[in-house]
């Protein structure tokens, strides 16, 4: 499923592949730290009830770099998505049912807030002039995020089984269609 993220709103620049243009274009990109924290904490999901995973096992199986899962996981506990438990029969598990995490609880673990804008929430910012209606469209942005991302769990990605609302976006053929 593609979702699509803000601070995820971490608007970078990019190059176009047209060398003769030289203007850049913004995007918007979810974090590599998201996408590791989500493929840990659903293999968290699929494990088990109660059972302890090492670190090296949620690595390997979804081929991602130790070092940084370690510190991923360590965001997850501080977070309080996961419990760790020290030694040979230790590893990680989820901290609460996997219907009760949801997909923005775990970006906001590892990045902060789901919608900044220059490092600022939408709603503190203040614009003038013809730029005023500008936070409307930011704070929109940010409950678009959270229609998504607050309503889709660890459960329901699991299972492959997300809400009806969302697959109706997927389901859209516009949704698959990238924009230049």
């Amino acid at each position: 499923m593609h979702v699509f993220a803000m601070h995820i709103f971490t608007v970078s620049r990019q190059r176009t592949p047209d060398k003769r243009n030289a203007c850049h274009h913004a995007h918007v990109h979810i974090s590599a730290k998201s996408d590791y924290a989500m493929r840990a904490m659903l293999v968290l999901a699929n494990a088990p009830a109660d059972t302890w995973v090492k670190t090296e096992v949620i690595a390997e199986s979804q081929h991602l770099p130790r070092k940084f899962l370690e510190a991923i996981l360590s965001d997850m506990r501080r977070a309080r998505l996961v419990e760790s438990l020290r030694g040979a029969e230790g590893g990680y598990r989820l901290a609460k049912p996997p219907a009760k995490i949801f997909v923005a609880d775990v970006m906001r673990a590892v990045d902060g807030p789901l919608a900044e804008v220059r490092g600022l929430r939408p709603e503190t910012l203040h614009y003038e002039g013809a730029a005023a209606p500008l936070q409307d469209v930011w704070v929109a942005v940010r409950a678009g995020l959270r229609a998504v991302l607050e309503r889709i769990s660890l459960a329901d990605v699991a299972a492959a089984e997300l809400p009806k609302g969302v697959q109706a976006m997927i389901r859209d053929e516009e949704a698959w269609t990238p924009r230049i």
